[in-house]
């Protein structure tokens, strides 16, 4: 097999902004949140391509941390990256940015990490290159993945146990 490239966070860095409509909302005037995991889902999944080159799946979304609301007067800008790989697997950051149109007030209204797996022409895990974090923030989310791929492993055990009791 030939040795794969790291590449830099930045490499599959994808960026979606996205005007917040009347539909785009819930009885509160705020976007749905199950409308923005979609985006999440969307723009995390473009990174782990861009990152694997590969088809990808979503093996987890480890969470979806909402900070704030977003307005019907705001825009939403997600931000997504891949921040660490396993052998085939990558974890993606994505970070939700709502900004208010008229006074231009930017704040940190969600959090993501998200799992996928590339898939070969096979569809069977491929090994995908290693991920060079350069800023402030890549080394962080970097330095910490371990900490989040043990908390996955263990809620993944813990969900598989709770399947062999649950009824169908």
């Amino acid at each position: 097999m030939a040795e794969l490239t790291a590449k830099t966070c930045k490499e599959s860095l994808v960026i979606k902004t996205s005007r917040v409509f009347p539909l785009d909302t819930n009885n509160h005037n705020t976007l749905f949140g199950g409308k923005l995991m979609s985006y999440i889902d969307d723009v995390a999944s473009i990174s782990a391509a861009m990152h694997s080159r590969c088809e990808v799946v979503t093996a987890s979304t480890d969470s979806v941390d909402f900070l704030i609301p977003i307005r019907q007067s705001d825009s939403v800008s997600l931000k997504s990256y891949v921040s660490s790989v396993g052998r085939s697997s990558m974890e993606v950051f994505v970070k939700v940015i709502a900004e208010d149109l008229k006074t231009g007030e930017r704040r940190l209204a969600a959090t993501s990490f998200l799992t996928f797996v590339a898939l070969n022409e096979n569809g069977k895990p491929e090994q995908v290159p290693q991920v060079i974090p350069e800023s402030d923030e890549e080394v962080m989310l970097f330095n910490t993945a371990q900490q989040r791929r043990n908390v996955r492993k263990e809620r993944r055990e813990h969900s598989e146990a709770f399947a062999n009791v649950v009824t169908l």
